[in-house]
């Protein structure tokens, strides 16, 4: 059976990647900072009928990451599709302020993350000469957000990277993408930890003024682009970034 590793897959998108794919038929190695969440995950992934199982990791620890990929190499045997999807938004806030420990935490996990979390599933892939990566990125990381300046930074990075290793990998067999999201209901974008409620409304106002479409994303809808970039029908495709932004996207 094809296994797909998520990170980030106890709740919102990652949690929604996590059914797509298994619904989809890959086992799901369900990873997560929270042991709870990524075990309460797994277990309804299971009591649906898929083939789960949880695993707990710090995505900016390099030792975490490396454990993780030996865990879920030594439950499942092989590593199909990695979904780096686990992120923090971090608090909105001018750059100028911006408590320097954040800063570092948000670029630590969204961009060197995903930079670790590909690196120690890779050389399975390589072996096998096949897998699927897909990275979650931002369309913060094309057109930037004001007040979110560390995220957008992060974002922008993990989209060079998935050009970069896209052209990299070209003939290996392993094809990589990048997955671009507007405003998505219920994720941390709209509801980001240490932002004053009082400015959440203004915020979610915000996303949808500069959304054509005029409404937030679902997690659902952001999965279904996952899944097909998982299919056997995406085959002739790397290195793209796809814009699920409701029309915000411009490049």
């Amino acid at each position: 059976m094809r296994t797909a590793l998520v990170t980030g897959a106890a709740t919102g998108i990652g949690s929604a990647i996590a059914t797509r794919l298994a619904a989809d038929g890959f086992a799901l190695a369900v990873a997560d900072v929270d042991r709870a969440g990524a075990e309460a995950k797994a277990a309804a992934l299971r009591d649906a009928g898929h083939e789960a199982a949880a695993f707990v990791a710090d995505i900016a620890d390099e030792a975490d990451v490396d454990r993780l990929a030996r865990e879920v190499l030594a439950r499942f045997g092989q590593i199909d599709v990695l979904v780096n999807n686990a992120g923090i938004t971090g608090p909105h806030g001018p750059f100028a302020t911006y408590d320097r420990a954040t800063l570092r935490r948000v670029i630590e996990v969204d961009l060197v993350g995903t930079l670790l979390c590909t690196q120690a599933v890779l050389p399975s892939m390589l072996e096998r000469r096949e897998g699927r990566i897909v990275n979650l990125a931002s369309i913060a990381g094309k057109d930037g957000n004001p007040n979110l300046a560390p995220y957008a930074a992060a974002k922008a990075g993990v989209i060079a990277f998935t050009k970069s290793l896209a052209r990299e990998l070209a003939s290996s067999g392993i094809l990589v993408h990048a997955i671009a999201p507007g405003g998505v209901g219920g994720t941390s974008i709209t509801k980001s930890a240490g932002t004053p409620l009082r400015d959440l409304g203004a915020q979610r106002t915000s996303v949808l003024a500069t959304t054509p479409l005029g409404r937030l994303a679902t997690p659902e809808e952001v999965a279904a682009l996952a899944s097909w970039l998982c299919s056997p029908d995406c085959s002739y495709t790397t290195g793209a970034v796809h814009d699920i932004s409701g029309g915000r996207a411009t490049y």
